[in-house]
């Protein structure tokens, strides 16, 4: 009876640390999103600071070079983006008119399926859309999140330079926390969770690089006009799992029925889709992303649906990255190995697929 007593408290004290824990993640979002990724980036870019000090550079230089670099990079995809997007401002007007017209005519199926007028909805979200722009208006709504935008990229390169300047620091820190015997360890989970982070965005950034050649081939073979814009579209979506490639396909189709393409092109689009989806998910994803984020497919599309909820298209990107770090901790902390167990892969999913094959042939298993 007391042992029965002991274990419904402690299951009890676990489900309230549970919900206190999603709690504080969904109402300090504002503040955790870009601590978040600036620690990913800075896990990304140590190895860069790293090789700059043993070549004689300060830390302080070392920071600022990875700063630099990171934002180059970000100044180099958008700019790329730019160019290409002059291609389709002609278009702009007639894709938006066509997604217009979808709208219409799915209103029109719910009017005659399920009874709503067309009216009705219209109504219905004219009512949302004054609810979430309030006093402010729709431009005020729209500035805002720019600068909301603007201000969350500035504290995260902010915190990108402070977390490779002060990394000793807060390694140390974490060492303090825990006893000198378990000093080993704790090294060790700081070391893979690094791998871990450097493994997913390197590969991540690697794959989305080839997506985009794929796809401007695929694109121009099908005969989509500025092919190239749209294939560095659906190669940065990529970085939303599993919806950001489905979106980029159909605002592409939606773009090839604004330019007046035939039912050959939209088809050229689909198989284009269908072909690189296949090349990635076994060929690309285990190869140049690897197997270092070891999760099961179950825990990896409830981390991505959780986190949209509580951070929103932030918390998609942070998903995978986090969890795989959450998963190191747990298998190297004995009390949580059976979770670290929950979420990993199986050692029978390990040996299947294509991929495993593969790999094999060209030794790169680890």
């Amino acid at each position: 009876m007391i042992k029965s007593s002991l274990t419904l408290s402690k299951s009890v004290f676990v489900l309230f640390l549970s919900f206190l824990v999603i709690f504080g993640l969904y109402f300090a979002r504002e503040f955790l999103i870009p601590i978040s990724i600036s620690t990913l980036l800075a896990m990304l870019f140590v190895p860069v600071s790293h090789w700059l000090e043993s070549k004689g550079i300060s830390r302080l230089f070392a920071g600022v070079f990875c700063v630099l670099l990171f934002l180059l990079c970000v100044a180099s995809v958008i700019g790329l983006l730019a160019w290409q997007a002059k291609g389709i401002s002609n278009d702009l007007h007639e894709i938006i008119f066509r997604i217009e017209q979808i709208a219409d005519n799915i209103r029109e199926f719910i009017a005659r399926n399920i009874g709503i007028s067309s009216e009705k909805q219209k109504q219905w979200m004219s009512k949302q859309t004054t609810g979430t722009s309030g006093t402010l208006g729709l431009a005020g709504v729209l500035l805002s999140s720019v600068m909301n935008i603007i201000v969350h990229f500035i504290l995260v390169i902010v915190y990108l330079f402070l977390f490779i300047y002060y990394r000793s620091h807060l390694k140390k820190f974490i060492l303090m926390l825990v006893p000198a015997s378990a000093n080993p360890e704790a090294e060790k989970i700081i070391l893979d969770s690094g791998k871990v982070a450097q493994k997913y965005l390197s590969g991540l950034s690697s794959m989305i690089v080839i997506l985009w050649i794929m796809y401007s081939v695929g694109f121009s073979i099908a005969g989509v006009k500025s092919a190239i814009f749209f294939a560095i579209l659906c190669g940065l979506l990529e970085i939303l799992p599993f919806i950001g490639n489905l979106t980029g396909t159909f605002i592409t189709v939606l773009a090839v029925m604004s330019q007046g393409g035939s039912d050959g092109m939209i088809i050229g689009v689909v198989i284009t889709y269908l072909l690189i989806q296949f090349i990635q998910t076994y060929f690309l994803e285990p190869l140049i992303v690897g197997s270092e984020v070891n999760i099961n497919p179950l825990f990896t599309i409830l981390i991505i649906v959780f986190m949209e909820i509580v951070w929103g298209i932030s918390g998609m990107i942070l998903a995978i990255p986090m969890l795989g770090i959450v998963k190191i901790i747990c298998d190297h902390v004995t009390p949580l190995k059976p979770y670290g167990f929950l979420i990993g892969r199986s050692r029978s999913d390990k040996k299947q697929g294509i991929h495993r094959k593969l790999q094999n042939w060209l030794g790169l298993n680890n």
